[in-house]
């Protein structure tokens, strides 16, 4: 009993303490996601006020939160725009993979790591947070912006690259062979192109199953069938968050409108959890001694990333301002940077703190530099980043509800 009320006591506090911090981030008009990850850090181990009680509880809302975030995101677009999508953003994911793999890969090699530590830093520094970059969209009313489709195309190329680099990444760490990395493979790649022909041939009718007058129903038939498929996804080595997703892409319509609007506030609650829980279970003295390659290595990819993303906004004849907010929104790194970190940290236990420190940079650089990276390019320009015509193209639609 006293460890249950234990636990709702902190619980109440840590919702409480979110609620006024988003509050106090909505009075400056600023993302509260920084705001989250400092109060984790402050309340983790090693940090003010260490939480014990509620720990595992949090862990398991943030992954809720991971998932409901990437749902979020499947809902806003069709089977048929995705794969049109990967269509023609194959090209930006070759240059996303060339520009911000290889610097960890070389930062790894430079600190005397090895090659294996090499494969999993790459990952690291790779692959964008698509949870912190879908809130970061929806609390600067990005959704309806024409750049909007090309941000999402790049990190649905990452996330379905997940299902090829994780096993390959594991495989490696294991010290696997051939075969048995093969085969591990094979079963990602075989699981995302099944839900994908799924979602392509019969998602009228899945849409259709799932839809429902009654607004309870929808919520728990739909909240239901993700995490089932998430965890399903994730014992058949494929991301759980990619499952999340693929979900969102088969339903469509009205289920998928109705859907969206039921979840908002449980993905809002869930994902400042997820934010909360990445600080809680960060040491804080771990972070000084690799601050000075972390802050380094943030820099370099900071640059890479949005130079990813005006390419990538370039190739869909995205003009001046689109292309800079496109590159600022892609920096944030979270979720699956540190999952790579942890799967390395037993052959490299240095890659944890660096990881973590470079998260947590990249964390809080992400949201400022998806609100400030276009006007900053505007100022040093002279307003020149595009002409009256090109602002018009590229004037915001307002945001989907």
């Amino acid at each position: 009993m006293h460890n249950t009320a234990t636990m709702l006591i902190e619980l109440g506090a840590i919702i409480l303490a979110l609620g006024l911090l988003g509050r106090l981030a909505g009075r400056v008009g600023f993302s509260p996601i920084p705001l989250y990850l400092l109060a984790g850090l402050a309340f983790g181990h090693g940090g003010i006020l260490p939480l014990q009680a509620s720990e595992e509880f949090t862990a398991v809302g943030a992954e809720i939160g991971v998932i409901l975030l990437l749902l979020m995101l499947g809902l806003e677009y069709s089977a048929s725009e995705l794969v049109t999508n990967l269509k023609t953003q194959y090209p930006s994911g070759v240059v996303d993979f060339v520009l911000n793999a290889v610097p960890g890969a070389v930062a790894a090699l430079i600190l005397g790591w090895g090659p294996v530590a090499a494969v999993a830093l790459a990952g690291v520094t790779w692959i964008s947070s698509s949870g912190v970059i879908a809130k970061v969209l929806g609390d600067l009313r990005r959704l309806g912006n024409r750049e909007t489709p090309v941000v999402l195309g790049v990190l649905v190329i990452e996330d379905l690259a997940m299902a090829v680099y994780l096993p390959i990444l594991t495989a490696v760490l294991a010290g696997a062979g051939l075969a048995g990395g093969s085969v591990t493979l094979l079963i990602s790649l075989g699981t995302v192109g099944a839900v994908l022909y799924v979602a392509l041939r019969h998602g009228r009718l899945i849409s259709r199953a799932v839809s429902s007058d009654n607004a309870e129903m929808l919520l728990l038939v739909v909240l239901g069938l993700t995490l089932l498929v998430a965890g399903l996804a994730q014992e058949l080595q494929v991301s759980a968050a990619v499952g999340a997703f693929l979900v969102g892409i088969a339903l469509s319509g009205e289920v998928a409108e109705g859907a969206s609007n039921l979840l908002t506030p449980l993905r809002d609650l869930f994902a400042a959890v997820f934010f909360v829980f990445f600080g809680l279970s960060t040491d804080p003295a771990d972070i000084p001694p690799v601050l000075v390659p972390a802050l380094l290595l943030a820099l370099v990819t900071t640059l890479t990333k949005i130079a990813t993303g005006w390419y990538a906004a370039r190739r869909a004849d995205i003009k001046g301002a689109g292309r800079w907010r496109a590159g600022g929104t892609l920096v944030a790194r979270g979720e699956f940077s540190i999952v790579i970190a942890g799967l390395a940290v037993g052959v490299e236990p240095r890659i944890g703190p660096l990881a973590t420190a470079y998260v947590l940079i990249l964390v809080v650089v992400g949201p400022l530099t998806a609100r400030w990276t276009e006007p900053l390019a505007r100022r040093l320009t002279g307003g020149r980043t595009e002409t009256p015509v090109e602002a018009e193209r590229s004037t915001p639609e307002p945001a989907k509800v």
